[in-house]
């Protein structure tokens, strides 16, 4: 047995010194794409993964709504801001962002009210394309209305919520849609979502606006627009709101006539 194991043992590492002999040997493959370097920022520190990376864009830091219009119409107390008499609209524009939040439903439940009459509000890009924010602990509704649903477009994979009164995270990549010049949609939006660190929409692709009441459909419209957040007369909290504007690593190709940048996005 001893022998054989020494047989096994000596032919593994043969072969892996084989492997890393022809690795030596072999030629590297190169595209021939031409990388800026990527930009340097400085991530979140180990002990507050939540807080903003040096490149985000604060959009509620625990004392100001000003970067929000009619940010005065809602309250601000003890470092989270509470839904009140209106929804808010960023006042910055934006594309494609990655965005995150952190909310509470209300701890009080009134047993009367059930489905959509609790903890509703929602995350609403661009006026149009929403992420609903429920309180679907224990409380039934349809199911492409229920928390990190793509309202009325597509459920959540799985119901990721903590209980009322609970704080909850949203980390949302939101690829805005593209149009040509007549108004044909060349890339449709693209959501992809966690909810308190669980995958709940995985590159969902909309099939247009998200509304209640009509069917989808895309509608031409400018390539930044405001955020938004509902209030939907449920007193919902946020704290540490915050976006990155998503720009690709766009590449050069020394081979193309006309020099123009060929846009590759890096995996």
């Amino acid at each position: 047995m001893s022998a054989l194991r020494n047989w096994i043992i000596g032919g593994s590492v043969a072969a892996v010194g084989a492997i890393g002999l022809g690795l030596a040997f072999a030629q590297e493959y190169k595209n021939g794409l031409i990388w800026p370097e990527p930009p340097v920022i400085t991530p979140a520190p180990v002990d507050n993964p939540s807080a903003p990376p040096s490149d985000a864009i604060v959009l509620f830091d625990g004392k100001s709504l000003a970067a929000w219009d009619k940010g005065e119409n809602w309250e601000i107390k003890d470092g989270y801001a509470i839904a009140r008499k209106s929804v808010i609209s960023t006042k910055q524009k934006f594309g494609d962002v990655q965005l995150h939040l952190e909310f509470a439903t209300p701890e009080k439940v009134n047993p009367k009210e059930t489905g959509q009459a609790r903890g509703n509000n929602g995350v609403n890009f661009m006026g149009r394309y929403e992420v609903q924010i429920l309180d679907s602990f224990e409380n039934k509704t349809y199911f492409d209305g229920q928390c990190g649903a793509v309202y009325k477009q597509q459920p959540p994979m799985v119901n990721a919520c903590r209980k009322p009164g609970e704080w909850q995270t949203y980390d949302i990549v939101f690829e805005a849609p593209r149009f040509d010049a007549e108004g044909k949609v060349t890339k449709p939006s693209v959501i992809t979502a966690f909810q308190n660190g669980v995958l709940i929409q995985n590159h969902f692709e909309l099939t247009g606006g998200t509304s209640y009441n009509t069917a989808a459909s895309y509608t031409k419209h400018a390539e930044k627009l405001p955020l938004q957040l509902y209030y939907h007369g449920n007193d919902v909290r946020f704290r540490n709101i915050w976006v990155r504007e998503l720009k690709p690593i766009v590449a050069t190709d020394p081979k193309k006539k006309d020099d123009k940048p060929v846009e590759k996005k890096g995996e």
